[in-house]
């Protein structure tokens, strides 16, 4: 095959970047989990996490570069400050443009002009308060390489951004499975009407569901950042990549998308070295469409209730 020789390095990347994917599409598939609707304003969830991690590691950092367990010390307070401002983002989000409308009963149709206004806003304002042009990440350690793996190279930024990923998704798996808080959640998903009924306080759990989406979502914008840089645009293309995740592994489906976000990531860096760089967002787009076309319910089907 085109990629035989380059494998197991396309594989290491494509499992870091897969990772990514995986914690911003956790944030479009809780919401339609409890809501039914795609809250297409979580890609500037996603900047806001990076900004906030940004400026936070930026006051950490100073002039000069740290080591040792400084570097992690700072990169674990960079995906914090993300991960807050991710959720306080997402948590304006669900009090302005979605829990007025769903107090009014408003029809589908006005979320999602709400969801689009409320993300071009975002999107504007960052653009005016943190400058146009894009914005590199403080030297937190040197990306050289840690080990190897069949022979291909292992960075320490792939291997923060995995390490950090696997971490914050085992934790949701647990939250959700395990905890009051994600019997709740998947009540709701299941049935909101009688979830209600039950004692369930829906609007809670609809705050709570936002500002977890929120917290992976931001430390996500911060991890993106370490390897690329943050800007007010950085939001669009990895926003529509981890849709495009969610919809892969089935929609609705925690485990679903961290399936298709992997599953992504390596295709796509398959797919590139097959063909070109150039087509990396291409085949992203051609997957969803496919996805959509043949089997819209997704690797592990989505699962529908009656919404909130």
């Amino acid at each position: 095959m085109c990629f035989t020789s380059q494998f197991w390095q396309l594989t290491v990347a494509g499992l870091a970047i897969g990772s990514l994917y995986a914690l911003i599409a956790l944030g479009y598939t809780l919401v339609y989990g409890v809501l039914q609707l795609i809250n297409f304003a979580h890609s500037e969830v996603f900047m806001a996490g990076g900004f906030g991690g940004l400026f936070l590691v930026r006051e950490l950092v100073g002039d000069t570069a740290p080591g040792g367990a400084a570097a992690v010390l700072i990169t674990t307070a960079g995906i914090l400050g993300g991960a807050l401002a991710g959720a306080g983002t997402a948590f304006v989000l669900e009090r302005t443009a979605y829990r007025p409308l769903r107090r009014r009963g408003a029809p589908r149709l006005a979320y999602l002009i709400s969801a689009i206004g409320a993300s071009l806003f975002l999107y504007n304002l960052a653009g005016k308060e943190f400058g146009r042009l894009a914005i590199p990440m403080p030297d937190i350690y040197t990306s050289g390489t840690v080990f190897h793996i069949f022979g291909a190279r292992v960075t320490t930024n792939q291997l923060v951004i995995a390490g950090a990923a696997l971490v914050m998704l085992i934790a949701l798996d647990r939250l959700v499975a395990k905890t009051r808080l994600g019997q709740g959640i998947r009540a709701v998903a299941q049935d909101a009407e009688t979830a209600s009924l039950m004692g369930v306080d829906i609007n809670k759990v609809i705050t709570l569901t936002f500002i977890i989406g929120g917290l992976l979502g931001g430390a996500a914008g911060f991890l993106y950042g370490l390897v690329f840089n943050v800007q007010y645009t950085m939001g669009f293309i990895p926003g529509v990549k981890a849709f495009t995740a969610a919809v892969l592994g089935g929609i609705g489906n925690v485990r679903g998308a961290v399936l298709g976000g992997l599953v992504l990531g390596l295709v796509e860096n398959y797919g590139v070295a097959c063909a070109s760089s150039a087509y990396r967002d291409i085949i992203a787009f051609m997957i969803l469409v496919l996805v959509l076309l043949v089997r819209p319910s997704g690797i592990l089907g989505e699962r529908l209730g009656r919404s909130a």
